[in-house]
C-alpha cells in the first residue's frame, strides 16, 4: 500500500541537531516505511556564489562546473566551487514585472550527450507561451524543442530533467486556469515526456501525446531514485503541498483534489505538507533520500524514499538560507542548493557528503 504521510510540525531531536536537522511528525499507513540515512552535513555550507537574483535552473557540465539560470534577467552563468561566477550569455524572456510574476528563464538541463552534441535545454517564458528551447553555449541561438505550453504570471511549472531512459521530462503548471490540468489536449498542469528533439516517444502512455501524467497544479521538482522510481513536488493552493510518486498516464487529481482524496480515480500523494511549511520547488533524490526545496517554508525537507514509497519527512536548514528554490546533486558528490529571496541577495551553497 502506498504511504500517505502528513507533516504536521518540526521538533529538534538528539543527535540530529548536530547535523542541523529537525524531525516532522507524521500520520502513517500500515507496513514498513523507508528509513532515512543522513547523507550530507548541513551544519556548515561552502558558498559557491553570492549576489544572485532569483536563480532557478541548475545543471552540470562534463568538466564538473555548473550552469545556473537567473529567472528575471535570462542570464546563464557558469559557477564552480573554485571560481567566481561568469555570465556565459543571455536568453530573451518575459517576466519579472512584479513580485508576483514568476515567468522568465526557469529550468535548465544539460544534454546527456553534451560532450558530442553540446546542447543545453532551457524552459523559457515568451510573450506567447512557455516553451522549451535548446542552444549551444558558444552562440546562445535558441532552437525550439516544444512550444505552446500555457503561460501566466504564475503557475508556470518549469523544471527540466533527463530521465534514466534518456528522455526529456518537463513540468508545467495550470497557468492559473484549473481546467488545463484535466484537459489532455492542453500542455498545462502536466508532466511531459519527449525525445531530445521534441518529438513524442512511441512508448508514451497516450499515443502521439507528450503528456506523461496529468491533474497537476504546479510541479517544480522532479527526480528519480536509484531504482528508477520517479518523484515530483507540487504546490498546493491554500491547504496541502505534495510529494508524488509519478506513474505513466496517471491522474493526480487537480483541481478536484488537493492533497489526499481517497478517490480511486486519482493517485494520492506520498507526503503532504501545509503550504506554510513547504511551498515546494526543486527536488533531488540522493541515495535513499529526496531533498525538497521549500520556498515559503524556508527549509529543506528530506524524505526517505524507496520503490515509490516514502517515510517520515525531516527538516534541515530551517530558517538558515531563507526561501530555497533549487537543489541538485553535483558531480562532486556535494548537494548544491540555490535560494530565491530576490533583491540580489540570493546565493548558491553546496553541502559536503558525510564522510566525504
Amino acid at each position: 500500500m502506498r504511504r500517505k504521510l502528513t507533516a504536521v510540525g518540526a521538533v529538534i531531536v538528539g543527535t540530529a541537531l548536530a547535523l542541523g536537522t529537525a524531525t516532522a511528525s507524521a500520520q502513517e499507513g500500515p507496513g514498513a516505511e523507508p528509513e532515512q540515512t543522513p547523507e550530507f552535513d548541513f551544519r556548515t555550507g561552502d558558498t559557491v556564489a553570492t549576489g544572485l537574483t532569483i536563480p532557478w535552473g541548475l545543471g552540470f557540465l562534463p568538466d564538473g562546473s555548473g550552469i545556473l539560470a537567473e529567472r528575471n534577467s535570462g542570464d546563464v552563468l557558469r559557477v564552480a566551487a573554485d571560481a567566481d561566477p561568469v555570465v556565459l550569455g543571455n536568453l530573451e524572456v518575459v517576466g519579472g514585472t512584479s513580485q508576483f510574476d514568476e515567468r522568465g528563464l526557469l529550468g535548465l538541463a544539460v544534454s546527456p550527450d553534451f560532450a558530442t552534441d553540446g546542447w543545453v535545454y532551457a524552459y523559457v517564458s515568451t510573450a506567447q507561451d512557455n516553451r522549451v528551447v535548446r542552444f549551444h553555449l558558444n552562440d546562445f541561438e535558441p532552437e525550439p524543442v516544444l512550444t505552446g505550453i500555457p503561460a501566466a504570471l504564475n503557475h508556470n511549472g518549469g523544471r527540466l530533467a533527463f530521465g534514466p531512459d534518456g528522455k526529456l521530462y518537463i513540468t508545467t503548471g495550470d497557468a492559473n486556469d484549473t481546467a488545463n490540468a484535466q484537459d489532455l489536449e492542453s500542455l498545462g498542469g502536466k508532466i511531459l515526456r519527449v525525445n531530445a528533439d521534441g518529438t513524442v516517444p512511441e512508448d508514451n502512455p497516450i499515443e502521439g501525446s507528450p503528456v506523461y501524467s496529468y491533474g497537476h497544479r504546479n510541479v517544480q521538482g522532479l527526480s528519480w531514485g536509484p531504482d528508477g522510481a520517479m518523484y515530483a513536488t507540487e504546490f498546493g493552493q491554500n491547504t496541502w503541498d505534495e510529494l508524488n510518486h509519478i506513474e505513466p498516464g496517471a491522474n493526480y487529481g487537480w483541481p478536484d483534489a488537493e492533497g489526499t482524496s481517497g478517490d480511486p480515480e486519482f493517485v494520492d500523494p506520498l507526503v503532504t505538507w501545509r503550504t506554510a511549511e513547504a511551498s515546494p520547488s526543486g527536488g533531488e533524490v540522493a541515495g535513499d533520500t529526496m531533498y525538497v526545496a521549500a520556498l515559503r517554508g524556508q527549509r529543506l525537507w528530506t524524505v526517505p524514499v524507496e520503490g515509490g514509497e516514502a517515510g517520515a519527512p525531516v527538516a534541515v536548514l530551517e530558517g538558515t538560507l531563507g526561501r530555497i528554490r533549487t537543489v541538485e546533486l553535483g558531480p562532486d558528490g556535494w548537494l548544491w542548493v540555490a535560494t530565491s529571496n530576490g533583491g540580489g541577495q540570493d546565493k548558491l551553497v553546496r553541502y559536503r557528503p558525510i564522510g566525504g
